[in-house]
């Protein structure tokens, strides 16, 4: 008998009429053969909507309780959920994260998946019953709810996928799969109909909001095939596997950009062993993930160490840097937001010289400066004027066809 989960995105339960297309979606699916585990973000703009009360009551929140908070959107979700497949007549149920079985380490906001016990959920498909379940959250060993970032959702139903051995991870969202670049920033952008998980995973952490990078992550760990497509459509969208010799057919696979960036410098840093591992470890401890890094020449025994954040960690990642810079004996912290990152991403980099040279002309042509760059096997990333990051997208989308 065949299993498989389908996760739904905020946008395609954003509603009521929205939720019940979904729910008959699914109740199409079902059958006798075939077991089906859903995954729901919250509704629309229901966990922003969260955030704003929480800034409205306090600007420095504890993130237990943020977690308490925020976990309620997807629980609306899947209650209403499975009310709505118990009016077309299938047996549903739905399920916290915890109810789920899924445990997290102790990190709030950004909790990370150890393991799922699915014992609950298989007694309920074994009753023939679609299991409904609350993506982006978890318990922690303390018995403390955690969530599990921004996408989160997706990293839910991949690991419920990977626990149950789903023959396939359905993601649906408002596209119908993965383009060379965004289609509503490149009209003339193609859907591709099948992508590596290494390719899926540099498109995704570098802005592609198709898919959540952890999930792709965990997908390639666990050997999950994904299938990227659309709730309104019911076309085939993009495979995301393992796929080889990619490198053959494919130079550059896709142009992405993240305009969430943030950009940070400590300014004449004491050049000398050991100080970048201080400032990143201080960074790590906060549980910030940085990017793109870049150390200028030494210049009198000090240098200039740079790095890129996500703009929503960019308040925490300033107080972590000012601090080591005066633990350091630094100058100071610069801080830079209107900055955006624009990528080239191929599997067939590597074998296939001129890539960069081709993305750097594009950007000189239109007169777009470079603050930095940093590059892979299967990409090239520049930093550059957040105000631009469109322009740029265009002419690199143009300059490999």
């Amino acid at each position: 008998m065949e299993l498989v989960v389908q996760k739904f995105g905020g946008s395609s339960v954003a509603d009521p009429g929205k939720l019940k297309g979904v729910a008959r979606r699914v109740a199409e699916s079902c059958g006798p053969d075939r077991k089906i585990v859903v995954v729901l973000s919250a509704m629309g703009d229901t966990t922003d909507h969260l955030l704003d009360l929480t800034a409205a009551v306090t600007q420095r929140p504890s993130p237990r309780e943020i977690d308490m908070l925020l976990s309620t959107g997807e629980q609306m979700s899947v209650a209403l959920m499975s009310m709505a497949l118990g009016e077309l007549g299938v047996d549903a149920i739905s399920y916290t994260g915890w109810q789920a079985g899924i445990h997290t380490d102790g990190a709030h906001r950004k909790a990370r998946i150890d393991g799922i016990d699915p014992k609950r959920i298989n007694r309920d498909l074994e009753n023939g019953r679609v299991v409904v379940v609350a993506g982006f959250q978890g318990i922690n060993s303390q018995k403390e709810i955690t969530t599990l970032g921004r996408g989160g959702s997706d990293v839910s139903a991949v690991a419920l996928a990977a626990a149950l051995g789903a023959a396939e991870c359905e993601i649906y969202s408002d596209v119908n799969g993965v383009y060379t670049a965004d289609p509503r920033v490149v009209p003339q952008a193609r859907k591709l109909d099948e992508l590596s998980y290494e390719e899926m995973l540099e498109m995704a952490s570098l802005g592609a909001q198709v898919l959540q990078g952890r999930a792709v992550e965990y997908a390639k760990r666990h050997g999950v095939v994904i299938h990227a497509r659309s709730t309104f459509s019911r076309d085939r969208g993009t495979l995301i596997k393992e796929v080889g010799n990619l490198q053959k057919v494919r130079e550059v696979t896709g142009v992405a950009f993240d305009a969430q960036a943030a950009k940070l410098c400590l300014i004449d840093v004491p050049d000398r062993p050991g100080v970048a591992y201080q400032v990143f470890q201080a960074l790590a401890k906060d549980n910030i993930n940085v990017d793109m890094i870049i150390q200028s020449v030494n210049r009198e025994n000090v240098t200039d160490l740079c790095f890129t954040v996500l703009r929503d960690d960019l308040a925490l990642a300033k107080e972590t840097a000012q601090r080591m810079a005066v633990e350091l004996s630094a100058k100071g912290v610069i801080c830079k937001e209107n900055v955006a990152k624009v990528s080239v991403i191929g599997a067939g980099m590597a074998t296939n010289p001129g890539v960069a040279s081709r993305m750097f002309e594009a950007l000189a042509r239109e007169k777009i400066n470079i603050e930095m760059i940093s590059t892979s096997e299967i990409k090239i990333s520049c930093l550059i004027r957040s105000s631009q990051v469109h322009q740029a997208v265009r002419a690199i989308h143009q300059a490999f066809q």
